[in-house]
């Protein structure tokens, strides 16, 4: 099986429910400007040593702007032996619009 999608509201219940790993593969300025609370940003720079000292068993939730790029990232995440990974449906844009 491959990556999920995951829709705000069900990230928020996932969250309350489980320990969730969050990343955010947003540009280091997005990411200074605002995101989401316990939110890890990983960049090319990084990705490796968070790969490594993930727990491969916590859920993944990947966070871009819209959506859209972090359903490559979920699906790379997946086949890196992350056991659940999803991309967050809207991104850290329609997450900004809910909370405001």
């Amino acid at each position: 099986m491959a990556f999920k999608h995951i829709s705000i509201d069900d990230f928020k219940t996932l969250s309350r429910e489980k320990s969730i790993t969050l990343i955010d593969i947003r540009d280091p300025q997005s990411f200074a400007a605002g995101h989401i609370e316990d939110a890890i940003h990983i960049s090319d720079q990084n990705v490796a040593d968070f790969i490594a000292q993930a727990d491969l068993d916590k859920p993944l939730v990947v966070c871009c702007y819209h959506g859209n790029s972090s359903q490559g990232a979920a699906d790379y995440f997946h086949h890196q032996g992350f056991e659940e990974t999803y991309s967050l449906d809207g991104g850290y844009t329609d997450w900004a619009l809910q909370i405001s």
